[in-house]
């Protein structure tokens, strides 16, 4: 698939979502509005309820400028959320479609290579209601599957385990921290571990849109696989409807680890 259809499949996508957010569902009035996990690192404690569906996607794009490498990457983020009970949804999730061009700031040279990323399938269950100092909770545990192209595939099944907190300050204030552990395997095939943190505040500046500063390391590791990973970023999200938003978010990497500059755009669709 090359770039031209890559980024016609994802405009269908946001095509058919942007027109079901149109449509007044019929459980629009009868809960709580949509509360994604996108597009930041921080996860909600929140699950999408018994017999929800809810659907997130995005486009990401990001950009990093090395001596020797200049790098840029468009991957197409998705989650599907499932609710099996009040407490517990299913997830599937992918970084969708990955296209990276690279440049030799030396020679000029240029290449470009696209493949699908792996697909992680897990759970997340909310087992603690926010009151007063104490956090909302949630557990979220994902395994990535060896799925995708084969230059993006992982070489067995990695795990990945987080706690999401939340907490309701005053003034429309709110706090999100995530922190988790994961698995993976270096180019030897040996496994290794890593570490996630996340903080981010948020703000509601009315009844439909809202914004975040977060400070994250999506990756904490050993310099021998990939070192720490830190990046501060701000968003924005707009409630279409109780069951559609969109959101917006850019991000600064703080090292040479992390892209310098990323960008992130998404729709979220419940029913």
């Amino acid at each position: 698939m090359n770039t031209f259809s890559t980024r016609a499949s994802l405009f269908v996508q946001a095509t058919f979502l942007g027109l079901a957010c149109s449509v007044q569902l019929a459980h629009a009035g009868d809960d709580d509005a949509i509360s994604p996990d996108r597009p930041n690192v921080a996860n909600s404690s929140q699950v999408v309820g018994h017999g929800r569906v809810q659907v997130e996607i995005g486009a990401n794009w990001d950009r990093q400028r090395d001596d020797d490498l200049h790098v840029r990457t468009l991957s197409t983020p998705a989650l599907l959320r499932i609710g099996l009970g009040d407490t517990t949804e299913l997830r599937v999730e992918t970084d969708g479609r990955n296209i990276e061009h690279t440049r030799d700031p030396a020679t000029g040279a240029r290449t470009t290579s696209a493949g699908w990323n792996a697909t992680s399938i897990g759970f997340k269950w909310h087992f603690a209601e926010g009151a007063g100092a104490h956090p909302a909770l949630g557990l979220i545990g994902q395994v990535a599957l060896p799925t995708g192209s084969t230059a993006l595939r992982g070489r067995g099944l990695l795990p990945q385990l987080a706690l999401a907190a939340e907490w309701e300050l005053p003034k429309d204030w709110s706090l999100a921290v995530t922190q988790g552990a994961g698995s993976d395997l270096d180019d030897n095939g040996a496994r290794y571990g890593y570490g996630i943190l996340a903080a981010s505040l948020g703000k509601k500046f009315n009844e439909r849109a809202q914004g975040f500063l977060e400070v994250a390391a999506p990756q904490i590791a050993s310099a021998s696989h990939g070192g720490k990973q830190v990046q501060v970023d701000a968003g924005v999200s707009w409630l279409l409807n109780k069951d559609c938003q969109i959101d917006a978010m850019v991000v600064r990497g703080l090292n040479r680890n992390t892209p310098d500059l990323s960008l992130a755009f998404g729709l979220s669709v419940r029913r």
